[in-house]
């Protein structure tokens, strides 16, 4: 299992929003670039970004800063919002970035995603925000009538090989992440899955592992580190030690 903490950019500040909500935003640092370096130091592996800017409006404030990011920290970035077109993609990995996660496109010009996998096949991930089984899209605004395990099994098909799963009811509420909802998620696709949404303590992380079996082998936490609920440290040196 790998924990991967979130920045989330938004006017080129570190922020959180509750459940996605563009009007219930907290700031949490003037310098995202510091965050992610303290980060790698606590023993993170890889930081997971997300442009909200990008997400809610389709265009980037954001880019200077994450290139700033990849400039300064050694471990890989994933990158998710805003993600539109595939010079879009172009430009996001030139600036350094590992991994894309694929969204709003995979629901409205899937064409654009076909051909990007046929370009960038391992170093894309599919971004999918599920409300009561249904993909979300357009930072959340959304609700498609797409059914999570069929939209995740259609790009499997295509050559997809990692879902991030986010159950946007859980997402910056701290209650715990959806369990049964991950299992179904892995065992009905055979993707591996990267976990998001509700990690609030290191109890909750040791729930998530009993999912690796499954497939469920990485997860994204960001509220918890923020509000000091959840260690980071502690947390990476505790999977360290379990996998050792």
């Amino acid at each position: 299992m790998k924990i991967i903490p979130a920045i989330d950019l938004k006017n080129g500040r570190c922020v959180r929003l509750l459940q996605g909500k563009e009007d219930q935003e907290t700031v949490y640092g003037e310098d995202p670039v510091e965050t992610a370096l303290s980060f790698e130091e606590q023993g993170a592996e890889q930081i997971h970004l997300v442009d909200l800017d990008g997400a809610f409006r389709g265009e980037s404030k954001n880019l200077e800063q994450v290139e700033r990011i990849a400039q300064a920290v050694k471990v890989p970035l994933e990158l998710g919002g805003g993600i539109r077109s595939l010079n879009d993609i172009s430009r996001v990995f030139d600036l350094g970035v590992s991994f894309i996660i694929i969204g709003t496109i995979a629901v409205k010009n899937p064409k654009i995603l076909e051909e990007a996998i046929q370009k960038f096949e391992n170093q894309l991930i599919l971004g999918l925000d599920a409300k009561d089984g249904k993909v979300a899209v357009s930072g959340w605004v959304e609700v498609t009538e797409f059914s999570d395990e069929e939209f995740a099994n259609q790009w499997k098909q295509h050559g997809i090989n990692r879902v991030i799963y986010t159950d946007i009811a859980r997402d910056g509420m701290l209650t715990g992440p959806n369990l049964s909802s991950l299992r179904r998620m892995a065992i009905s696709t055979g993707l591996k899955v990267t976990a998001s949404g509700g990690v609030s303590s290191l109890d909750d992380l040791k729930q998530l592992v009993e999912l690796e079996r499954d497939g469920v082998d990485e997860v994204i936490v960001g509220k918890a580190i923020y509000e000091r609920q959840l260690d980071l440290r502690e947390a990476c040196l505790w999977l360290n030690q379990r996998a050792a």
